[in-house]
């Protein structure tokens, strides 16, 4: 069973930079899209990017345009959110999620369009 796995969360100041990283042991990378998800205590999980199979894709919600990167390096089957600018209100647990399907990618962002996810990193950005 396809498992993502994050890593690159942490305590950051508000203003800084993180960048996470999703990979899927035992699978090639290529062949799925990639979701990033949040989840901050209390609120729903939203979509916060994701991109295609085929790279031709990448969405990002609009709280998060312009501060934040969706990229993949399939030679290091890893796929990366680059988040800058980072507020107080970027705080949560983030998901990568993977699905085989380079449709899986929409503005939307849908949860419903990924099966696989990962356990999740905590970001915390605070002073």
């Amino acid at each position: 069973q396809l498992q993502p796995v994050e890593s690159g969360g942490g305590l950051v100041q508000p203003g800084g930079s993180l960048r996470l990283s999703c990979s899927v042991p035992g699978s090639t990378l290529a062949y799925y899209s990639i979701g990033w998800f949040r989840q901050a205590p209390g609120k729903e999980r939203e979509g916060v990017s994701c991109i295609s199979s085929s790279s031709s894709r990448k969405h990002y919600a609009d709280s998060v345009k312009g501060r934040f990167t969706i990229s993949r390096d399939n030679a290091k089957n890893t796929v990366y959110l680059q988040m800058n600018s980072l507020k107080p209100e970027d705080a949560a647990i983030y998901y990568c999620a993977a699905e085989a399907s380079d449709y899986s990618c929409s503005d939307y962002i849908l949860i419903a369009a990924f099966n696989s996810w990962g356990q999740g990193t905590q970001v915390t950005v605070s002073s």
